[in-house]
């Protein structure tokens, strides 16, 4: 009789519970599923908290409610498996706004990421490069190319549509710069439009194109509640055995499987699996791979990271102008690179005595020792900056919170793409029963981490034998 089988998660971020549901839904029935969580907390990045009485988000705040084609993104799907779809709720303010010369400005309609498709309207915060964007005759990008965006952009539209409009919006998603980030990774459809257009413009419209949106759509949704509810309907959902402050040191493989090294050094305890789905950043993943699989070790681990830190402050009846928030260019020379007004953009969180929830990110790639201030410091700088920018002093917060995400963001450097799909195709052919998941692969935002999950999930159950179900 065949023993059912037994698959460890090697962590509990969205992408590894993800792996977990899928894994119930599709295995065989008595499928043993244990989710290994190093910390004390499930989530990974999604971390619903609480700030003068009132549920916030200290992570992730929202999820697009579209994929790339158009069609309902893994987040939504997730959440409507769930039964959580009736929670869904959309901001009810969705005009944002750049800090430009210390005040602010509405973002222009019609980029991509910042990249405009019609440089007429951008020209309220930034000044496009005359006649650069010109038909060459060939197309902006090679069909086998990676090239980064800044890089790409400044070429076509010149340095302010870079630094004013399309470095903020990166920044605010990656926390990096858009001269380090590649095209390939991190706007997928413009990349592919770019391998066929023949100018800037060309392209963006293209890329648009491709993916239309019914007018008046919703782009983001959140949960009422907070967004950790999806982790914790994830967690009864897969019916997996969860273990908390369970770091998993080494991973070995047997003659029909794994063996996992679990705990401390002094007393540790050896688990054996059939496969596993490692579901945890480059770097600590890069070291479980290093004993099994250390070519591609080498390639995972030489993905680098951003860290920042999130200021949420809860403020009596200030003046908040009618926007969800806003992004701030790194020319600007603020601590500040985004801030969303959580109780104007989310009806759902507005209080009757008036009392707003501000949060501001901190950190841009290579600015960490701006994150060494201790957490006292950090939210005086924002509240004076945040004052400075609306032109008015703000009251004194009743409540706040620092959250710190060290090493939290990937920076997909030109070429990511490429050295991940090898890296994964010579772990495939090693070991079929091991299998990579999560934000710091293929992508950021919640519905990239429950594809990512669900799909190294799907590979579990081909390299084991296929479904029962």
């Amino acid at each position: 009789m065949r023993q059912p089988w037994r698959v460890a998660v090697v962590g509990g971020g969205i992408a590894g519970l993800a792996a977990a549901v899928r894994l119930r839904d599709r295995a065989p029935a008595g499928t043993e599923i244990t989710v290994y969580e190093q910390s004390g907390v499930l989530g990974g990045k999604l971390r619903t908290g609480e700030l003068a009485g009132q549920p916030v988000e200290f992570g992730a705040e929202s999820f697009l409610m579209r994929d790339p084609t158009g069609a309902e993104s893994a987040a939504v799907a997730l959440a409507r498996r769930l039964g959580l779809a009736e929670k869904i709720v959309h901001p009810t303010v969705g005009q944002a706004a750049l800090v430009i010369d210390g005040g602010l400005r509405p973002i222009p309609g019609g980029t991509l990421v910042g990249v405009p498709g019609d440089l007429d309207r951008v020209a309220t915060v930034a000044r496009p490069a005359a006649d650069a964007d010109t038909d060459g005759g060939r197309p902006l990008v090679g069909p086998d190319a990676d090239v980064s965006v800044g890089a790409l952009v400044r070429s076509r539209f010149g340095n302010e549509v870079v630094e004013r409009l399309v470095d903020p919006m990166l920044g605010g998603v990656y926390a990096g710069r858009a001269d380090d980030l590649s095209l390939v990774t991190t706007m997928p459809a413009l990349a592919r439009t770019a391998r066929v257009e023949h100018t800037l413009v060309g392209a963006v419209r293209a890329a648009q194109a491709a993916a239309p949106r019914a007018p008046g759509a919703p782009v983001f949704g959140t949960l009422a509640g907070g967004l950790s509810t999806l982790i914790e309907a994830a967690v009864t959902a897969s019916g997996a055995t969860v273990r908390r402050d369970a770091a998993v040191r080494e991973l070995t493989p047997t003659g029909t499987g794994w063996r996992l090294t679990v705990g401390p050094t002094r007393d540790p305890e050896l688990v054996d699996v059939d496969a596993v789905v490692l579901a945890v950043p480059a770097r600590p993943a890069a070291r479980l791979l290093a004993g099994p699989a250390p070519a591609v070790a080498a390639g995972v681990g030489a993905l680098d990271y951003a860290s920042v830190a999130l200021v949420t402050m809860a403020l009596p009846q200030p003046r908040l102008p009618e926007l969800s928030g806003f992004l701030v260019p790194s020319t600007e020379g603020l601590l500040i690179k985004a801030a969303t007004f959580f109780t104007t953009k989310w009806g759902h969180l507005r209080r009757p005595d008036g009392l707003a929830l501000v949060r501001a990110s901190v950190g841009r790639y290579g600015e960490e020792a701006h994150l060494q201030r201790p957490d006292a410091d950090l939210a005086a700088t924002v509240h004076r900056e945040l004052s400075a920018v609306l032109g008015t002093p703000l009251p004194a917060p009743v409540d706040g919170h620092v959250q710190r995400w060290g090493g939290a963001l990937p920076q997909y450097a030109p070429g990511h793409a490429d050295r991940l799909a090898a890296a994964r195709t010579a772990l495939r052919a090693a070991h079929p029963t091991l299998v990579l998941a999560g934000a710091g692969y293929d992508g950021v935002g919640i519905p990239v981490c429950v594809r990512s999950g669900e799909t190294a999930a799907e590979e579990i159950i081909t390299a084991l034998g296929g479904s029962a179900r």
